[in-house]
């Protein structure tokens, strides 16, 4: 198996013949899922394993790394764990120009492709994606930000107390909140 920084695996030995192909890799910096681009902590580590299965093939794999994301209270970048897996069924035509996720005759959703080379990261973005926690705290006793001033409370006491009347732009939000 050899690894790689492109994220690809080619499945040309196992389009003549039945057979697995495995391959694995690092992802350096950050992640593109759709147009997110999800910052990375190091390198994200992937494998997956390709096995024909008749006119068929089965992808598995996996793709575990560490994601910043923003603490919901006070916005500093904070290193979030990510293991994913995933499994497709997958179908090659040589006429198919980019990857198209269609329904078989048995209502199975199939990824079918059109080079021997299949790029891998539409399936490790997605489940990397999906797998991160929906938001993310820094530290469970997170104080956040002053709602007044905005200052991190974390860091220093701004001295406004909790019923302070918040002004500036945090105001105008506050009678939008108000509002809906």
């Amino acid at each position: 198996m050899d690894v790689r920084e492109l994220q690809s695996i080619n499945l040309a030995q196992i389009l003549k013949e039945p057979g697995t192909a495995e391959a694995e890799g690092v992802i350096r910096e950050a992640i593109t899922a759709g147009e997110d681009v999800l910052p990375l902590q190091g390198e994200a580590e992937w494998s997956v394993t390709v096995t024909s299965a008749g006119e068929e093939f089965w992808l598995s794999g996996e793709v575990h790394g560490t994601v910043l994301m923003e603490c919901r209270r006070c916005l500093k970048p904070t290193p979030q764990p990510v293991d994913a897996y995933f499994q497709h069924l997958l179908e090659f035509h040589p006429e198919v120009e980019e990857l198209t996720l269609v329904q078989n005759e048995d209502d199975e959703d199939v990824y079918r492709f059109g080079e021997p080379d299949l790029d891998l990261s539409f399936f490790l973005a997605q489940a990397f994606a999906l797998a991160m926690p929906y938001t993310a705290l820094c530290d469970e006793s997170c104080k956040g930000l002053c709602p007044v001033c905005g200052a991190d409370l974390n860091l220093t006491d701004c001295g406004h107390a909790q019923g302070d009347a918040v002004s500036g732009a945090l105001a105008e939000l506050g009678k939008f909140l108000d509002e809906v």
